[in-house]
Order: structure tokens, then C-alpha cells, then sequence
């Protein structure tokens, strides 16, 4: 089982959007509604900040500062309002005490990912918790998806991968594993089956009904 994090296991929007929000301000921009936050997210660091920034995002030295900013805010904040969604706890109790293999795959920075996962879940219920590492591609490239499945020597056709964005049903897709969507997430319904995903989830519990079926 391969877990997206932001929008998949936590809701994280507000705490994004206000580091992101606290960064522009800094750099003397203006900050950004928070629900707009649900389709600046899901493509890493760099591409949230030239997103946010707008045209002014095409000069690199800006969104490199922009960049830096975000991630010096979000050190300070990532836990103010984030939580787990609904019913995941249960979820993952669940998959543990059945033996699922979990692990977790972010493009947020690896430090920021596995920070936030081990405050969030402390029994480190996952095998393998990757955020973005500078010399990995980040998804939708598959590159991370196939490392973690030969690093537990399982089929990647044997994973579900759950997520909330077309970045993520892409790169499911593209590394032959199931795309599944959460529906609790970020983005749309329509998006999601548009990328790839072959079944739409409205709560955590309907991933065990898949993994129930012969």
C-alpha cells in the first residue's frame, strides 16, 4: 500500500497556505486565498513556489528566495492545524493488523516529510516514509514509486497507490501500480479519473473493500 501524504493521510492545506502565504508577504508580495492552495500544491517545492508568484515566479532567483522562505515558514507551522483525516487512523491500524505493507510517498522535502509523518503517526506504522531528494525526479516521474517497491522486493502491479491529485494517478499509472483516488483530498473527482484512477474512494475505510475483493 503507497500513501500519498498532503490531502491523502493529513490534511495540510491550512498550514501550507500559511507558510506560503507568510513567505510572499516577507518577499513583499500579496498572499493567496487558501482554497486557491488546493491546485498550487502536489508538484514539490519549486513548482509551489513559482506557482504562488505568479509571473514573477519565471525569475529563478525569486523563486529560489520564495522557495526558501516557504520552507523556513513551514518549519514553524506544519503542525498548527494539520491533522489526519477522518477515519485514517483506523484505516491504518487496520492495514497493520493485517500485515499491509504501507509506505508513504511525498513530494513534499524528505525532512519535512518524514518530520511530519513521525509526529503524526508515532508508532511508525510504514516501512518507507520518501519525500523529494535532490537526486530523485519527483511524481508523477515513477523513479521513487519503483526504488521503494524493489527496496520491499514486491511486484509494484501488487500495490494500491492512494492519492488525491492527477500527480499522483499518474505516476501510479506510469509505475503499474492501482490508482486509487481519495475523494477526501484537494482535488476533484474529475480529475482524478481524467489521470488514471480506477476507482474513486469517498472514505478512508472503502480502501479495504479493495484489498477484499478475490
Amino acid at each position: 500500500m503507497l500513501f500519498d501524504l498532503d490531502g491523502t493521510l493529513l490534511d495540510t492545506l491550512a498550514d501550507i497556505a500559511g507558510a506560503a502565504n507568510a513567505a510572499l508577504e516577507r518577499l513583499g508580495f500579496p498572499p493567496h486565498p487558501m482554497e486557491r492552495y488546493r491546485y498550487l500544491v502536489g508538484d514539490g517545492a519549486g513548482c509551489l513556489a513559482r506557482r504562488v508568484l505568479g509571473e514573477a515566479g519565471r525569475d529563478e532567483a525569486t523563486a529560489e528566495r520564495c522557495r526558501l522562505a516557504i520552507a523556513e515558514e513551514y518549519q514553524t507551522r506544519w503542525s498548527q492545524h494539520t491533522r489526519p483525516y477522518a477515519g485514517i487512523g483506523e484505516l491504518v491500524a487496520e492495514l497493520r493488523a493485517r500485515g499491509a505493507p504501507m509506505v508513504v510517498l511525498s513530494n513534499q522535502p524528505h525532512d519535512a516529510t518524514t518530520a511530519v509523518v513521525d509526529f503524526f503517526f508515532p508508532d511508525k506504522p510504514f516501512r518507507v516514509v520518501r519525500g523529494a531528494q535532490p537526486d530523485v525526479p519527483i511524481k508523477p516521474d515513477p523513479t521513487a514509486a519503483l526504488q521503494i517497491a524493489r527496496e520491499l522486493s514486491i511486484e509494484p502491479g501488487r500495490f494500491i497507490y492512494l492519492g488525491d491529485t492527477d500527480t499522483d494517478m499518474r505516476t501510479a499509472v506510469a509505475a503499474g501500480m492501482f490508482p486509487a483516488g481519495a475523494l477526501w483530498g484537494f482535488r476533484t473527482a474529475g480529475e482524478l479519473t481524467a489521470s488514471g484512477a480506477r476507482v474513486l474512494l469517498k472514505t478512508p475505510r472503502e480502501l479495504l473493500a479493495l484489498l477484499d475483493r478475490p
